[in-house]
């Protein structure tokens, strides 16, 4: 993590009031020369979050019915054999995506236009994220296929940043966990609904890829369609982009923010855990049921559905009670626990009743840590007139696990590897790990948030 720092005043937030100006409803961006950067203090309405989401259950279900199925599934009919290679693309990908990413939230905070500074990149992201989807399922070589979900996943991505800084922009403090659930149980929800509709079509590849994208699209347009972000036009731009604060915006002074510093290593620690034990989910299922990978998504979606009602619980339990109780450290920490609970049951598991428990167990684990932490970095951020930038800084907590991860994971599940069947038990165990140490991060080293 780079240690550097805007060189920039921080008197914007004391200039920026609490009411908005302009005739602005709470669900609006605040233009006609409104200063950003200060807390946000009105509550968004009821219809504001319902299209939240919506517009975050399309680009959840774009982006993980891909990265559940059907790049596994692509590449078994490319590739017979080497499931390795599904590491490799997803980890190139999320490489990729970490380098723009900043540069995007940059982009982002200095956007100006009628449409405001986040809904242009949910455009953009929607844009690309098809453009790739099409390629994929056209695809005749690995090459292309990796080149197509490059393409793909930096839309989808990139839209659903927009969809989290226009959440670190508007959401007071009370309502942070609970809209953090209700969209993070969209996240939870949409891969396993997503996975039905790709075995649906599975006799389709193309399909299997462009069904879910299209779905997202729709979804994504509909948040600015009905609930418009307002112009950005005449917000003042604090100072110009050079070349020295692009570099500058890959990092942050750690010592000056260390709250931010150590829920930004806790978080990615965290994700280490999940993503080795998520990454290879199909070929996973198939080894251990003994089946073909093909046959797989009705299962995955069988017990998806049963972890999509643990992961409801858990994201609606950590984010209202998080609010209520005002304590977000401790579900944190309980989330680390459960998640080892439910790698070591998935860990040896030989049979269906044994893998539905783990997966229950993580998907609870995953939706109470995802929603409380959330909600601890919109209290956190050290800028909010940088909002993007420093939201596409935590991005990095999460992408350089699903970049690194994946490309580690081939190399543990041969150590040890009998004959065809790879050492699973050894990769689920080693995440247990690494979430457990996540969690205690956070729990003892982030003080600002109780």
């Amino acid at each position: 993590m780079t240690k550097s720092e805007f060189d920039r005043s921080d008197t914007i937030d004391s200039i920026a009031a609490a009411q908005p100006v302009g005739g602005n409803t709470p669900d609006s961006t605040p233009v006609e020369g409104t200063a950003i950067g200060a807390e946000p203090t009105a509550r968004v309405s009821g219809g504001y979050i319902f299209w939240l989401m919506l517009a975050n259950f399309g680009a959840s279900i774009a982006m993980m019915v891909p990265l559940a199925y059907g790049l596994a599934l692509r590449i078994t009919e490319l590739a017979p054999g080497h499931e390795e290679v599904l590491g490799y693309v997803t980890g190139t990908a999320q490489l990729i995506f970490l380098v723009l990413s900043p540069m995007i939230g940059i982009w982002s905070d200095r956007t100006r236009s009628r449409f405001g500074r986040r809904t242009p990149f949910l455009f953009l992201g929607a844009a690309l994220g098809i453009v790739g989807a099409v390629i994929i399922g056209f695809a005749p070589n690995l090459l292309l296929v990796g080149a197509g979900w490059v393409v793909a996943m930096t839309g989808w991505s990139t839209a659903g940043a927009a969809i989290q800084t226009l959440q670190a922009d508007k959401l007071p403090e009370g309502q942070r966990g609970k809209v953090s659930a209700l969209t993070g149980l969209m996240t939870q929800v949409a891969p396993v609904l997503g996975i039905g509709i790709a075995y649906a079509v599975s006799y389709s590849t193309f399909l299997v890829f462009f069904v879910p994208a299209v779905i997202g699209v729709v979804l994504l347009v509909l948040l600015p369609t009905f609930k418009k972000e307002g112009s950005s036009k005449d917000l003042v731009v604090d100072s110009s982009v050079t070349l020295k604060k692009v570099i500058a915006g890959y990092g942050f002074n750690a010592r000056k923010y260390p709250d931010f510093a150590w829920n930004w290593v806790g978080r990615m620690v965290f994700f280490i855990g999940l993503y080795f034990n998520t990454t290879f989910g199909t070929f996973f299922y198939a080894q251990r049921l003994d089946l073909p990978v093909r046959e797989v998504a009705g299962v995955v979606a069988t017990v998806g559905m049963l972890g999509v009602v643990a992961a409801a619980g858990g994201a609606l339990l950590g984010g209202f009670l998080s609010d209520k109780l005002k304590r977000r450290r401790l579900f944190v920490l309980a989330a680390a626990f459960i998640f080892i609970g439910g790698a070591l049951a998935e860990a040896f598991a030989w049979s269906l009743p044994q893998l539905i428990v783990g997966a229950v167990l993580m998907q609870l684990a995953i939706a109470v840590f995802a929603t409380v932490d959330q909600a601890i970095v919109y209290a956190i951020i050290p800028d909010r007139a940088e909002s993007g930038r420093y939201m596409a800084v935590v991005a990095f907590a999460q992408k350089i696990p699903s970049a690194i991860a994946p490309l580690i994971a081939p190399l543990i599940i041969t150590i040890g590897a009998v004959g065809a069947e790879k050492n699973y038990t050894l990769l689920y165990l080693i995440g247990a790990v690494f979430a457990l140490i996540g969690g205690l991060i956070i729990m003892f080293k982030v003080k600002g948030v109780r």
